[in-house]
């Protein structure tokens, strides 16, 4: 019988929380080297692209062009995040500081450790959401209602990348070989999702391609939100996201629990 199984164990929702609170203590240690990135990167990425390509593409899909853009920035802050979370984050927490084998040292099965950090990757999605829907409304960008609902949107998109980067690193035997997840699949996502054009723009064999990529269900998610309104569409895309995050969260689980109790 293992620990987590013996009598008085903590409950499930508790030994979630422990390693979630685990994860929040180490990030607010450093607060603010940790927490002011996210403010300031959207601010230069606007600055930078979206006011000097803004000259010259006054509009898309009918809407501003900063509005188009800051819109997408609201769950690319939370994919970058996750996902750096969920690989580099992950495999150093595995392989070198070994903070998961003390951890399992608790009454905690593998699953709850990976659950926790799935559920903390979308908290960090969520604030990053947040950081980001902050800078944009205070330059009037876009408004300010959104509070209620895009962090949520943030949040999923957390869990979502969160899950797909921890299959990555089950897979993983040298921390190097990262750079292939970011180079061949992260960072075309940005460009390849709707983010930065419409898809349209694309060619129909792309477009098709787009589609897979569940970056871009979350960006026409949080258009929705905040510029479009709701439709039938939305619906599938909630629906991908749901099962995307199900079946990889499966699949990474399953694969890094063998990795974690070797």
């Amino acid at each position: 019988m293992t620990p987590s199984n013996a009598a008085g164990h903590p409950p499930f929702f508790r030994r979630i929380f422990g390693v979630w609170y685990r994860h929040f203590r180490v990030y607010t240690k450093n607060l603010i080297p940790n927490g002011f990135p996210p403010f300031l990167e959207p601010l230069i990425f606007l600055s930078a692209i979206g006011l000097g390509l803004g000259k010259y593409i006054t509009e898309m899909d009918g809407v501003p062009y900063i509005q188009f853009l800051a819109s997408g920035l609201l769950v690319t802050a939370a994919m970058w995040t996750a996902a750096f979370e969920c690989s580099y984050g992950t495999f150093i927490r595995m392989e070198f500081d070994k903070t998961y084998y003390g951890m399992l040292a608790a009454p905690m099965t593998a699953s709850d450790l990976l659950i926790g950090e799935i559920l903390w990757a979308g908290s960090k999605g969520f604030f990053f959401s947040t950081a980001v829907l902050t800078v944009i409304t205070l330059f009037g960008i876009l408004s300010p209602i959104l509070f209620t609902v895009t962090p949520l949107i943030g949040l999923l998109t957390g869990m979502m990348f969160a899950t797909f980067s921890l299959l990555i690193t089950s897979f993983v035997s040298d921390i190097n070989q990262f750079n292939f997840y970011f180079t061949g699949l992260i960072s075309p996502m940005f460009f390849f999702s709707g983010v930065v054009f419409t898809l349209d723009r694309l060619p129909r064999f792309m477009q098709i391609f787009a589609e897979m990529l569940p970056l871009t269900h979350v960006v026409r998610l949080v258009r929705a939100c905040c510029l479009y309104g709701w439709s039938r569409t939305v619906l599938l895309d909630l629906g991908y996201v749901a099962l995307f995050t199900t079946v990889i969260g499966y699949l990474a689980i399953r694969r890094l629990k063998h990795k974690l109790v070797q």
